[in-house]
């Protein structure tokens, strides 16, 4: 066992040391080619720059991961499942070429071998949220077909394949675990734990008294009343922020039941137009991969626990605990939202798992 690990360590290593010892600047322009062609679904001039590339560096696991996404995009499903096949069994620790090949899997209705694609991916990253989500979507269509199955209704029900999500860059680090959550979409804030009860005061017993004395008459002293302290003046600086921070818990309040009643106007409103997509990826993009995936759930559930928010001028920082519910999938996870004012309003700017 300390072998293996020996061995998967290595890899690693030297994975990282390949990718680190080449001529960084020139390389990215050339991933950032590659991908942009295929945003632009300029399919057969981007896979020709990635078989360039690759004839002088055929083993470059960046470059080979972008090529099998531009295959998958440009409908050529088999050679893409051979091309992430090949990365997995060239680099078993990446849980990317896992999470694309479940996808496409998916895309043929070989839900068994999805899900063992995405537990493998899960096994090499326990915290890759994206894997989790797409897990969830898998049981709940083989649960489906499992149920149709058993009334011999097999094919006949018209619920929608699930649309899993692909990963578009290497070595995404964002993080989830699975768990049991509520159904209703409120913000919970953090509850304080009790103070201790100050223990009880020690008694000493009297001792008897040979002789009795009779107690002393009180003495009532009268003191004027004192006139009340004033309390130093708070400068406008030193002032707690609570307006805007109350401003930015509302505002989260709405993105999360936005989410929830699966209301994409309110949902996308409360992104800002400086929004940075997760990996890069173009903004109409982002939008139409979440609205496939929130209006591909019959029932969506949000909860936030621990809300804790920090405002620093016209920028925030919120952080808590995301408890997600849809169709079967429960997840739990850590989440941070970074917020910009515009105007009178919140929008979220950066949206991070795992922090």
């Amino acid at each position: 066992m300390k072998y293996a690990h020996v061995v998967v360590r290595i890899v690693s290593l030297l994975l990282f040391w390949i990718l680190g010892s080449l001529p960084c600047a020139a390389y990215a322009d050339e991933y950032a080619e590659v991908a942009q062609l295929t945003r632009d679904g300029k399919f057969t001039e981007a896979l020709s720059k990635a078989d360039a590339y690759l004839a002088g560096k055929p083993r470059d696991p960046q470059m080979r991961f972008l090529k099998g996404v531009t295959q998958k995009d440009a409908g050529k499903t088999a050679e893409a499942i051979t091309t992430f096949t090949k990365l997995t069994e060239e680099f078993p620790e990446l849980p990317e070429p896992y999470n694309n090949l479940a996808v496409l899997y998916a895309s043929q209705n070989q839900f068994d071998k999805a899900k063992s694609a995405l537990e493998l991916a899960l096994k090499t990253n326990p915290g890759y949220a994206i894997a989790y989500e797409n897990l969830g979507d898998v049981y709940a269509k083989l649960s489906s077909q499992a149920y149709n199955k058993a009334l011999q209704i097999e094919g006949t029900n018209p619920a929608i394949t699930p649309k899993l999500a692909l990963a578009r860059q290497l070595f995404n680090s964002s993080t989830g675990r699975v768990a049991t959550i509520g159904t209703n979409a409120t913000v919970v804030p953090e509850k304080a734990p009790p103070a201790p009860a100050p223990p009880p005061a020690p008694t000493t017993a009297a001792k008897p008294s040979a002789t009795p004395v009779a107690p002393a008459p009180p003495v009532a002293v009268v003191a004027p009343p004192a006139p009340p302290a004033k309390a130093p003046p708070v400068k406008a600086d030193e002032a707690p922020n609570t307006t805007d921070t109350k401003a930015v818990e509302e505002a989260i309040q709405k993105w999360t039941e936005a989410w929830s009643d699966r209301n994409l106007k309110a949902y996308f409103s409360s992104y800002g137009k400086d929004f940075e997509p997760p990996g890069g990826a173009k903004r109409s993009a982002w939008e139409n991969e979440r609205e496939a995936r929130i209006m591909g759930k019959s029932k969506i559930s949000v909860r936030l626990e621990g809300l804790k928010v920090t405002v620093n001028g016209n920028k925030a920082t919120a952080k808590f605990r995301q408890e997600y519910k849809a169709d079967g999938l429960s997840v739990s996870s850590r989440k941070t939202l970074d917020l910009t004012k515009y105007g009178d309003h919140w929008q979220i700017t950066r949206e991070t798992v795992g922090s």
